[in-house]
């Protein structure tokens, strides 16, 4: 008679492996749900209707009162050409600052018109001036070549420049569009495309000459920048 064969004991199961693997199915679960909410309620801001790695904004305007607009911003950077720039070369002038990168759809949609705007107020007291928040040089060049845009951007993927306008932008939303005065301080800010021009146009033409431009009224729910 053969012998029995030894049984082996059966593995116990691996109750921490198997509590991970729950875990970590409820928190991806949790999350993907969040991104669905989320890209939901932004689905008509984005022009292709898919997430390409941005929030844009909604359009949102925001005045700021002359005695709330605080010191002068300071900047410095270089521009895809590898040219330096800063705030000083802008001095006295009303300067409109777009924050833009490449792969930004609603970017690509405003830039005909910033390239417009910027060419009707060329010699009248007013600059515009990119801030590409995410490419190399050679990216942010050919987009201007492309699109036909006449001023310089800087090169910010290092975010200085982003920092010196630190709670004068908002940080999830490309693009964003400021006016800064005469003096340098920031007076307005549109957050996301600018799908009207003729606001950003009144927005500028009202910095240039406070006392004879009407200004737009702000979006209700700007009571202020931040």
């Amino acid at each position: 008679m053969r012998p029995h064969p030894e049984r082996r004991p059966r593995p116990r199961p691996r109750r921490r492996l198997a509590v991970a693997v729950t875990a970590l199915a409820a928190a991806t679960a949790l999350l993907l749900a969040g991104c669905t909410t989320e890209n939901d309620a932004l689905a008509d801001q984005y022009l292709n209707g898919d997430n390409k790695g941005y929030i844009s904004g909604d359009g949102t305007v925001t005045e700021i009162p002359e005695a709330d607009r605080g010191e002068p911003v300071e900047f410095a950077g270089t521009d895809e050409d590898g040219e330096p720039v800063s705030s000083a070369d802008y001095a006295g002038e009303v300067l409109v600052v777009n924050f833009w990168y490449a792969g930004c759809a609603p970017c690509r949609a405003e830039a005909p018109d910033l390239q417009k705007l910027s060419a009707d107020y060329e010699g009248k007291g007013a600059s515009f001036l990119g801030v590409n928040v995410r490419d190399q040089a050679a990216t942010a060049k050919a987009f201007s070549e492309n699109y036909g845009i006449g001023y310089r951007s800087v090169v910010d993927t290092d975010g200085a420049l982003q920092l010196a306008f630190a709670g004068k932008i908002s940080p999830k939303a490309v693009p964003t569009t400021l006016v800064l005065d005469k003096e340098g301080r920031v007076a307005a800010r549109i957050v996301g495309r600018v799908s009207e021009p003729s606001i950003l146009d009144t927005l500028i033409a009202s910095s240039l000459d406070p006392a004879s431009t009407p200004t737009p009224t702000p979006t209700p729910a700007a009571a202020g920048a931040s």
